[in-house]
């Protein structure tokens, strides 16, 4: 008899689940923040060249249409909050094609919300609330909040508002991460990724959060670029204990920026032959309509549960992990 049908998390972690997703759901439900729920199935994608997904074919006589399972419930919020949704979350399975490891599994579960009026700095406010309130009794220092160039400097050495490919291979050869250079060639964003990952995010929130906020403007995603400072954007990603948990924006609201940056991202994937996306022409149309002045962030929940419970892999949080699906 086959013995892999058991769950790879204790029951006990089951309950801490139900627990943590009542409190996310008390939080917000205290702040008049609206619950939806949007599709998992689309028509569209989103273009990141650094995300792999997975598509499903729909056969509906006489026609037969690929769809893409969502890599974040991203777009589809973002049209609800164009037709003045207000401030919305969502709590929901999202897929990564290609990723599987200690703190990753294709299947997760992510929490997003978007709140209108919000600037970068007040959501920022919010997610340290949030947070506290997840790990009350837990001891967590106090949040930490910090410029990326800042951080960056620090433990580098290199400004990464300004790219220097002489500067970063020569650290690359100094740190010992030779394949850095054939892996980022002159690219300044997937040289900031390749030394980020390895020198900087180990060290960042040590038994705290720690929101590293001011990216540079060549990783601006689908945030703003600073009024103050075009050389950042309005971004921030979250860490406790080294692990990424979440990635926030004050909201993009150009239709046509936007629309470029879809392109751009579309002539990189087919420049480094990635497998063909399309791009959401719906949001770019509700972008178009109007979009209201608002912050939002995705934050993954099996990391999280992973550190509310000193769990070591992502397998221990999970009732079935992809080799147990």
């Amino acid at each position: 008899m086959l013995q892999d049908w058991r769950p790879t998390c204790a029951i006990e972690l089951l309950h801490l689940r139900a627990q943590m997703l009542a409190q996310i759901r008390r939080f917000f439900a205290e702040r008049s923040v609206l619950e939806v729920e949007t599709p998992l199935l689309s028509h569209s994608i989103g273009t990141d060249p650094q995300l792999e997904f997975f598509t499903a074919e729909y056969c509906a006589s006489p026609l037969r249409q690929t769809l893409f399972l969502q890599t974040s419930p991203e777009f589809a919020m973002k049209r609800l909050l164009a037709t003045g949704s207000g401030s919305i979350y969502q709590i929901g399975k999202a897929f990564r094609n290609g990723e599987s490891g200690r703190f990753h599994n294709p299947e997760f579960t992510m929490l997003e919300w978007y709140r209108v009026g919000f600037t970068l700095p007040q959501l920022m406010d919010e997610i340290s609330d949030l947070i506290g309130e997840l790990f009350s009794g837990h001891s967590l220092q106090e949040t930490q909040r910090v410029s990326y160039q800042d951080i960056f400097s620090s433990f580098t050495g290199l400004d990464p508002l300004v790219f220097s490919y002489q500067d970063y291979c020569a650290f690359a050869r100094d740190c010992q991460l030779p394949e850095a250079v054939g892996i980022c060639g002159h690219d300044h964003a997937m040289w900031l990724d390749f030394i980020f990952s390895h020198k900087v995010q180990p060290h960042l929130g040590s038994n705290a959060l720690c929101m590293v906020y001011g990216y540079p403007a060549c990783q601006s995603s689908l945030a703003r670029i600073n009024e103050q400072c075009p050389l950042t954007t309005d971004r921030v990603e979250l860490f406790i204990n080294g692990i990424e948990l979440g990635n926030g924006y004050y909201e993009l609201a150009d239709a046509e920026e936007q629309n470029r940056r879809f392109d751009n991202e579309l002539a990189i994937r087919h420049q480094q032959k990635l497998p063909v996306s399309v791009k959401d022409k719906r949001l770019i149309s509700a972008l178009e309509s109007g979009f209201p002045e608002c912050s939002g962030v995705a934050i993954g929940l099996d990391r999280l549960l992973m550190l509310l419970s000193g769990s070591p892999s992502i397998e221990d949080v999970l009732s079935f992990p992809i080799h147990r699906a």
